[in-house]
């Protein structure tokens, strides 16, 4: 799993949920910059206090001009004020930052790793600069307009608001953004080269617009919510209707609108099943429920509307996920899930290793440990996955041969020291963090990994390819030898992270089995095979569903059918841990297996 910094601009049709909506809120929603201006300065009297905040990227000069037009013909005088007015200098930021994004290329060769920001808005305002906008706000005497990134942090700006509108932007159009130019990292003026743009928005930027949005949403501190991932049409809707769109999408199945990206070893295989356009050159990674990454598409009315996964989860989080899931991981979706296609590819991913928990926290403020899971839905001739070292070879030679060859471009025969398992559809290895591994050429896996804002993904080697960019790729042999867990042998790989399926439950016509369960890893990996339909229950916990085999089934409230997700291969399914009792009925001809994550019993215990 990496960052992702090079989406590809195509958006899936099919990823759209069509939860039951009041005639009120499909007539709530307000589309197009004017109509949405009028509505916010029909709110309006002479003397208020309108403020404009959002996520990363938001365009706010749309909405901010449109309505001084309005005021101006309204005979309504106005003032505008960008909060950035208040930011310390670009130069301070970047000496204020420079801990989180510290550059040592013999650690870090292109500099890729951070350290989160924990203070959000808090540090990137100058004391100074906030007090004298505290004291023209307090003295103002016509309508202020205040907009900006943070505009909403101060309590001062909030306890004299009476008008407040978040402008949203879906995960993947912000990276595109960036890259068109569209953005600049909060405080700059001039916008940095395109990938140190990146490393800071993911480190600094987003974490600070991430707190303050959760803290807004949770305090329903928003007037209007503004989907404003497609510039050429805004979309708002008030504070009941936005409640009303996230209680119905809480209580229902729900799929993402997943994200694609190409890579020097992707492949074919998603590419030829969900028809996506040839302008992509291959797939390599595709991100279907990666949760900081991807957007919930919903029908209201004749229109959609599209916020990000965790503005949903930030408004819905216990009926999402469960109470002890939210206390757990505070509020952090703890699990993700994404494809990696090397169907008919040009070669394996990297052999890599992730960190665990200590060092992720010491290095990086992380949250915890980055563990992973392979599951193979299909593959082709020959297909392997490396995992562990070989028993008869000295790890410490690899490691050697590793870093030499990150000097000096050597070959590394590979194959030697890294043991590998058949490929076989319906194979479940687990990837505690610290394990050595990769994905082979020729197969399409469901990589499903644990709880980590940033990504650590250290290559050990790369077999000397240059990235789909042609420059080389970046292998990271000094946090890769302070992590790796060189006594995982091929003996420990198959005693411990290759499992048999062992029966949990069974009845006519379906059984649900554990394909894998690791005191290292705080969720399960199931399944659950069937001819016509399985009942199941989340017990106040979230279950993923991806259908790995078969066409079409639908996933659909016990108690309340008319609640549900109709379900094709290959896609992501959220279950709320809400649903209670729920059923997955089979709609076409084949028999059905589906891949379930959920977490494990006793998971509250388990180490991050």
């Amino acid at each position: 799993m990496s960052f992702m910094f090079h989406p590809h601009p195509y958006d899936e049709p099919t990823a759209i949920n069509r939860p039951a909506l009041s005639e009120r809120t499909k007539k709530a929603l307000i589309k197009g910059g004017v109509n949405i201006a009028n509505a916010i300065a029909d709110k309006a009297n002479e003397k208020s206090l309108i403020v404009l905040d959002g996520y990363a990227s938001a365009e706010f000069s749309q909405v901010v001009n449109l309505l001084g037009g309005i005021l101006e013909f309204r005979k309504i005088k106005y003032e505008v004020i960008n909060v950035s007015c208040c930011y310390k200098t670009p130069q301070e930021l970047d000496e204020l930052f420079a801990d989180n994004l510290k550059v040592d290329l013999e650690k870090d060769p292109v500099s890729l790793f951070g350290k989160r920001l924990e203070d959000g808005y808090n540090a990137i305002f100058d004391a100074d600069k906030v007090a004298d906008l505290q004291e023209k706000l307090a003295t103002r005497e016509n309508v202020v307009i205040l907009y900006g990134y943070g505009s909403m942090y101060h309590s001062f700006v909030r306890n004299a608001a009476d008008i407040t509108v978040y402008l949203d932007v879906a995960p993947k159009n912000v990276v595109l953004r960036a890259k068109n130019g569209k953005m600049t990292n909060i405080g700059d003026v001039v916008a940095k080269p395109f990938k140190a743009m990146m490393r800071r928005a993911y480190y600094v930027d987003f974490e600070a617009a991430l707190l303050l949005r959760r803290e807004l949403i949770g305090a329903d501190l928003i007037d209007f919510y503004v989907d404003s991932t497609d510039l050429s049409c805004y979309k708002m809707v008030d504070r009941e209707a936005f409640a009303e769109i996230t209680g119905a999408l809480s209580v229902m199945p729900i799929r993402n609108k997943p994200v694609y990206l190409e890579g020097v070893w992707g492949g074919q295989y998603v590419k030829s099943v969900r028809n996506v356009p040839d302008c992509m050159k291959n797939i390599a990674w595709v991100f279907d429920f990666i949760p900081m990454e991807v957007s919930v598409v919903t029908e209201v009315g004749e229109d959609l509307f599209e916020m990000p996964f965790y503005t949903l989860l930030q408004k819905r989080e216990t009926e999402l996920m469960g109470q002890a899931c939210v206390d757990k991981f505070g509020g952090y979706f703890p699990i993700r899930f994404n494809y990696d296609d090397t169907f008919h590819s040009s070669g394996n991913m990297s052999i890599q290793v992730h960190s665990g928990s200590d060092y992720n926290k010491e290095n990086y403020n992380e949250f915890g440990r980055q563990d992973e899971s392979y599951y193979i839905v299909n593959a082709g001739h020959g297909a392997r996955t490396y995992l562990g070292f070989a028993n008869d070879q000295d790890p410490k030679e690899f490691i050697e041969l590793a870093k030499k060859s990150e000097k000096d471009h050597s070959v590394i025969d590979y194959q030697k020291y890294i043991h590998a398992v058949e490929s076989k559809p319906g194979v479940q290895v687990m990837i505690p963090a610290g394990t050595i591994h990769a994905s082979g050429r020729n197969q399409l896996i469901l990589e499903i990994g644990s709880l980590t804002v940033g990504s650590y993904t250290y290559k050990m080697y790369d077999y000397l390819r240059p990235d789909i960019d042609g420059k080389p790729r970046p292998i990271h042999t000094y946090h890769g030898e302070n992590v790796l867990r060189t006594e995982r042998n091929a003996d420990w790989i198959h005693e411990n992270v290759v499992q048999q399926p062992r029966t949990v439950r069974k009845g006519e016509g379906y059984e649900e089995t554990i394909l894998g369960e690791h005191d290292l890893l705080y969720f399960s990996l199931r399944h659950l095979c069937f001819e016509k339909e399985v009942e199941d229950d989340t017990n106040g916990k979230f279950h993923v569903l991806s259908l790995v085999d078969g066409e079409h089934v639908r996933i659909e409230s016990a108690e309340n059918p008319d609640i549900f997700f109709e379900q094709h291969f290959l896609d992501v399914v959220l279950v709320p841990a809400s649903m209670g009792k729920y059923r997955i009925v089979n709609l076409g001809n084949h028999p059905i297996t589906i891949h379930k994550t959920c977490l494990k019993e006793g998971f509250e215990q388990d180490e991050l």
